[in-house]
C-alpha cells in the first residue's frame, strides 16, 4: 500500500492526514488529526506520534512514500520558520526523522495551486463561466484575515507554485470614495502607504464599515456600532467583517454600501493580477470569504470590476472565475503535491 503524508502547519494548529494512493492516482483519505502546535517542541515528534497511531508506522519499509507540508510562512531552500511557535522546520531533517524519502515544504497559500486542477465538484463553485486554456498559468487569491496570492506555472513536471507578496502592492483607488477610504485608512492606522491587503481582505471589509460609520451622523445608534467598538478593542469574540456581511444580506444600507465598494476593489485586483500573470488557465478565489460571499462574488460589482480593464477586457473575458469552497483544501492540496513528488 502506497501512502502519502500531508500537513497544514500553522502557529496555532497543525492538521495532519494520511492518504492512500489508489490505482489511477486517486487519493483516498485514511485518517486525519488536529494538533495544538504550541503543545509540541517541534514538528518531528508530532509527525512520529501521528504515524505511530495507525497506517504508515512500523519502520522505513512501511513509511509514507512522500510528504508535503504546507507551512504558514515563507519557505526558502527547504526551510521555514513559523511566527507563532519557535519551530525551525527543515525538509531534510523531517525526512531523516520520519524515514520518508521525499519531503517538501510549501507556503500554505501557494500549496493550493497543486490542488486546484484536482478539485471535485463538491469542493468548488463557479463564479463566472469561461474557457480555461490547458498548459496556461493559474491564479489563486484568498481574502481572509489577509490576502494570499499565488500563481501556478505549467512545466515539464506539472504545475509549479509561485508564492508572492502581491497583496502588499499599493492600493490603487479607482473612484472618489475609494480615494477617501485610502486617505482615511492612512490617517486612522498611521500608515505611510496603504497596501492592497488593507482593503481587499476580510479585515478590509471591517475597515470599510469603520470608515463609513465614522462619516455617519447616526453612527452612535447604528446596529454595527457596538460590534465595531468591540472589534477595535481587540475583542476576539467580535467579528465585524462577518457582521457587515450579515447586515448587507439583510438589506442594511451602510453594510450594503461597504460590501459593494469592497467587491469592486476585490474584483479590480483580481483582474489586475490575472493580467499580470496572463492567467488563462483560470482564476480561483479561496480564503474565508469565498464560500461565505459566493452570491456577492457573482454580482455585477465584482465581475464588472474584474473585466473593466479597457482594451484588455477581451483578454479577461474568456477566463473562468471559480470559488474554492472546501475548508480543508490546504490539506488536500498538500496531498496532491506529495503525489507529484513520487513522479518527479
Amino acid at each position: 500500500m502506497t501512502t502519502l503524508l500531508a500537513g497544514d502547519i500553522g502557529g496555532t494548529k497543525t492538521l495532519l492526514a494520511l492518504y492512500r494512493l489508489e490505482t489511477g492516482g486517486r487519493l483516498e483519505l485514511l485518517r486525519s488529526e488536529r494538533y495544538a502546535s504550541a503543545a509540541w517542541a517541534d514538528l518531528a515528534p508530532m509527525l512520529l506520534h501521528f504515524l505511530a497511531a495507525g497506517p504508515g508506522n512500523g519502520g522505513q519499509e512501511n513509511s509514507p512514500a512522500a510528504a508535503c507540508f504546507a507551512v504558514a510562512g515563507p519557505v526558502r531552500q527547504g526551510r521555514a520558520r513559523l511566527t507563532n511557535v519557535s519551530w525551525q522546520v527543515e525538509a531534510a531533517a523531517l525526512a531523516a526523522a520520519t524515514a520518508i524519502a521525499e519531503v517538501e515544504l510549501v507556503n500554505d497559500f501557494a500549496v493550493l495551486i497543486y490542488g486546484l486542477p484536482h478539485l471535485a465538484a463538491a469542493q468548488q463553485a463557479p463564479i463566472r463561466p469561461g474557457r480555461a486554456e490547458a498548459e496556461q498559468p493559474l491564479l489563486v487569491l484568498g481574502a481572509g484575515t489577509g490576502l494570499g496570492v499565488a500563481w501556478g506555472v505549467p512545466g515539464p513536471a506539472g504545475l509549479q507554485a509561485v508564492a508572492s507578496e502581491a497583496a502588499h502592492g499599493e492600493f490603487a483607488p479607482r473612484s472618489q470614495p475609494e480615494w477617501e477610504l485610502r486617505q482615511w485608512l492612512a490617517a486612522d492606522l498611521g500608515l505611510e502607504r496603504v497596501s492592497i491587503e488593507r482593503v481587499v481582505s476580510g479585515t478590509g471589509l471591517g475597515h470599510l464599515a469603520r470608515w463609513l460609520l465614522s462619516g455617519s451622523a447616526a453612527s452612535a445608534h447604528h446596529p454595527l456600532q457596538e460590534v465595531r467598538e468591540a472589534w477595535e478593542r481587540g475583542d476576539g469574540a467580535a467579528d465585524l467583517p462577518a457582521a457587515v456581511a450579515a447586515a448587507a444580506a439583510a438589506g442594511e444600507p451602510l453594510a450594503m454600501e461597504a460590501l459593494e465598494i469592497w467587491l469592486g476593489c476585490y474584483g479590480s485586483v483580481c483582474g489586475d493580477l490575472a493580467l499580470a500573470g496572463l492567467s488563462r488557465g483560470g482564476v480561483w478565489l479561496a480564503g474565508g470569504t469565498a464560500a461565505k460571499l459566493l452570491g456577492a462574488l457573482r454580482s455585477a460589482p465584482f465581475v464588472e470590476a474584474f473585466l473593466n480593464k479597457g482594451r484588455l477586457r477581451e483578454v479577461l473575458e474568456p477566463i473562468p472565475l471559480t470559488a474554492v469552497t472546501d475548508p480543508a483544501v490546504g490539506l488536500f492540496s498538500a496531498a496532491c503535491r506529495a503525489r507529484m513528488l513520487l513522479a518527479a
